[in-house]
């Protein structure tokens, strides 16, 4: 089993920034990606961007060249810089890890992108 526990959430303006957090436990020797998904209201949950354990990332269209996934193997944290941050970013964003052939979701974090 993987557990996730996401943090960094919030309320920011139009064009500001914010950092989200991903700590992984358990058996994280399995993970081989992960990801940050999002789902707005009224919206099916969609993949932001991921990363394998090889380090391949991807992104999509609607925040490449604004989000930037990135990990500290030494902490087992996923990280996602959000920059440039617009209303349409906002959604509950979710951590993802899948291992062997399981997916495991943290419990969500809230960004409110409002002036």
């Amino acid at each position: 089993q993987v557990q996730l526990v996401e943090s960094g959430g919030g309320l920011v303006q139009p064009g500001g920034s914010l950092r989200l957090s991903c700590a992984a436990s358990g058996s994280i020797f399995s993970i081989y990606a992960m990801g940050w998904y999002r789902q707005a209201l009224g919206k099916q949950r969609e993949l932001v961007a991921r990363i394998t354990s090889g380090g391949n990332t991807n992104y999509v269209d609607s925040v490449k060249g604004r989000f930037t996934i990135s990990r500290d193997n030494a902490k087992n944290t996923v990280y996602l810089q959000m920059n440039s941050l617009k209303p349409e970013d906002t959604a509950v964003y979710y951590c993802n890890a899948v291992h062997g052939s399981s997916w495991s979701w943290g419990q969500g974090t809230q960004v409110t992108v409002s002036s």
